[in-house]
């Protein structure tokens, strides 16, 4: 049987994505934050140990606070970087992805247009996905795809943080909603159902049409 490895998925996004696999013929291990916190290298280092190989990998992690840029710490600026960053790397490392595997990222639309006041998430996340681009076309010739998933305001404790109105907000969004988790877990196993392997090195926007990039 073959296994996706979840990150971060006990609730919100990645506990949707989890949910979804988990209806496939897969053995899905989902793994909440108290069991591997990425900000914690040793670990880290000890779930590497432990899951040398997978096809499916899942990079998902909790996002920092929102914090004026002249407010962070030194302390939080290096959490933040194991936790967002390195971790992801030594991981993409350390465990082999099975030849016709996948890799997802759930990174975050603020990619494109930085939100200011998600300075800390806005920095490391752009490096991972970076570091994701690259690897997507070292595993190319494996037959392994890599895709970060961007997603916008979905219905999740992290949206509820970090707003204060949670109706007034749906009420402002094109779509009159915030996302739902599942949505995203559905087109994950949607891309694992139907082996679907030439989107490769991209990233997909979750975020109902509210971003204005083109590109």
């Amino acid at each position: 049987m073959k296994k996706a490895l979840v990150l971060a998925g006990s609730r919100g996004i990645g506990k949707a994505i989890a949910n979804s696999l988990e209806t496939l013929d897969l053995e899905v291990i989902a793994t909440s934050s108290k069991q591997l916190d990425t900000s914690n290298i040793k670990q880290v280092k000890e779930y590497i140990k432990e899951h040398k190989a997978t096809d499916i990998l899942v990079l998902n992690t909790g996002g920092p606070p929102a914090k004026n840029f002249f407010e962070i710490s030194e302390e939080e600026w290096d959490k933040y970087y194991h936790q967002l960053f390195l971790s992801f790397c030594l991981i993409l490392q350390g465990i082999t992805i099975r030849p016709g595997g996948y890799v997802f990222m759930v990174s975050s639309f603020n990619l494109k247009e930085p939100d200011p006041n998600l300075i800390l998430s806005n920095a490391y996340r752009i490096a991972s996905v970076s570091v994701l681009k690259s690897f997507s076309k070292l595993m190319a010739s494996q037959h392994v795809s890599c895709i970060n998933i961007a997603p916008g305001p979905v219905k999740t404790d992290r949206l509820y943080s970090l707003v204060e109105d949670m109706d007034a907000t749906e009420k402002g969004l094109p779509m009159g909603r915030a996302g739902k988790p599942e949505e995203i877990g559905d087109f994950v196993k949607s891309i694992v159902a139907n082996d679907i392997k030439y989107i490769n090195g991209v990233t997909i926007n979750f975020d109902g049409g509210l971003s204005n990039y083109v590109l």
